[in-house]
């Protein structure tokens, strides 16, 4: 009886202890003000909540610039499976540091800092001793629409908002010199391109090709270009023809003028696919050199291989590739300011009206290249 009795006043401290620790957790939230879908299918509209505590090694940041990135459509959409609500978007985060955990040694008081897609992973698996926290065994925790198992399972909620408190693992310097209304795109268009790149090892005298010139497409070309490679562009429409060109594309072609495409096989040392609607990806594996390698970025809705047809293209390899490590994403952001590389941007207000409207035009293809937010402009 007596050891029942112990057992049981030793859970009743430990839990005691544990809602007192959560108490005070909760006092330390730190409140936020965001736009947010509520359900699906409905608009933007403000939203007030509050994220975790700034923990000894977490930064917090005013947020300044964010991105906006066709993922948060599907994601608000629920294209690629179930959705959590509310939702607050945005994975293309820049901000400055406003408050700093007291073991945090990477980040000082009004540092300038950018969050891109993950904030994040368990730090002990094999992808992530190998700078690949994309690909966590245990699960990458996801900018927003994730459920963060490292803060009791809430979910994440993105940059549409004023604030965001990350681990300074997860968080990438942003030189001062830096053009910050341009930076948030890089977080997240920027590395998905540079990423696979260089694991293709793409150098001066390649022929390269990119496959759809939009918001990804365009940092490709200009990766591809600075590392002295011979760039073409293919796309659907003429009226990006003039800008691939000042971007440093060699050469544009429109696909749907069909004599364009012949005289192209068998001559492509990489291709890299940022095509978001349906398509034939053999058309480009047949460009592709004996050797050569496809990556494919793009996230068509419902695109499939004919596995005759890629036999029949052998010793051709074809890749997916999804974002890139903390480590890498920092080593894309210093080349990318340091080169001057940067996206080509559109600026609107923070607010549900512009940002539908924002919406609708990605959709139709009338953006030109990439949104970004000035969230200093969201009502307070």
């Amino acid at each position: 009886m007596q050891r029942k009795m112990g057992t049981r006043w030793i859970l009743g401290c430990f839990c005691a202890m544990w809602c007192v620790c959560v108490e005070a957790q909760d006092e330390n939230r730190i409140p936020a003000k965001g736009l947010a879908v509520l359900s699906k299918g409905d608009a933007f509209q403000p939203y007030e909540f509050t994220r975790h505590a700034v923990g000894e090694k977490d930064i917090l940041l005013e947020i300044l610039y964010v991105g906006l990135c066709h993922t948060d459509i599907h994601a608000v959409r629920e294209d690629f499976g179930k959705s959590h609500y509310p939702m607050v978007p945005g994975h293309e985060i820049v901000g400055q540091v406003i408050e700093i955990g007291k073991e945090v040694t990477k980040f000082q008081m009004g540092d300038y800092v950018g969050v891109g897609c993950m904030v994040n992973a368990c730090r002990e698996c094999s992808s992530c001793r190998d700078h690949q926290e994309q690909f966590c065994r245990k699960g990458t925790i996801y900018t927003y629409n994730s459920v963060d198992v490292y803060h009791h399972h809430e979910i994440t909620q993105g940059g549409y908002a004023t604030n965001l408190v990350v681990s300074e693992a997860f968080a990438l310097k942003i030189p001062k010199n830096a053009d910050l209304k341009r930076v948030a795109p890089l977080l997240c268009a920027g590395i998905t391109t540079y990423s696979p790149i260089r694991f293709s090892q793409v150098q001066k005298g390649d022929r390269v090709g990119v496959a759809g010139f939009g918001g990804v497409g365009h940092m490709a070309v200009q990766y591809a270009a600075k590392l002295g490679a011979e760039v073409i562009v293919f796309d659907i429409t003429e009226e990006k023809r003039a800008d691939a060109l000042r971007l440093g594309a060699k050469r544009y072609v429109n696909v749907l003028e069909e004599k364009n495409l012949a005289e192209l096989d068998d001559s492509f040392d990489f291709l890299l696919s940022t095509v978001s609607a349906n398509y034939d990806p053999m058309m480009y594996v047949r460009m592709l050199k004996r050797g050569g390698e496809m990556a494919i970025v793009g996230l068509p809705s419902h695109t499939e291989i004919n596995i005759v047809s890629l036999v029949t293209q052998a010793n051709r390899k074809i890749y997916g590739s999804l974002i890139g490590g903390i480590q890498e994403t920092q080593e894309m952001l210093d080349f990318s300011i340091a080169n001057g590389i940067y996206p080509e941007v559109e600026m609107i207000p923070a607010t549900p009206e512009s940002l539908e409207q924002a919406y609708q035009n990605i959709l139709a293809g009338k953006v030109k290249f990439r949104y970004v937010m000035d969230m200093k402009t969201m009502k307070q």
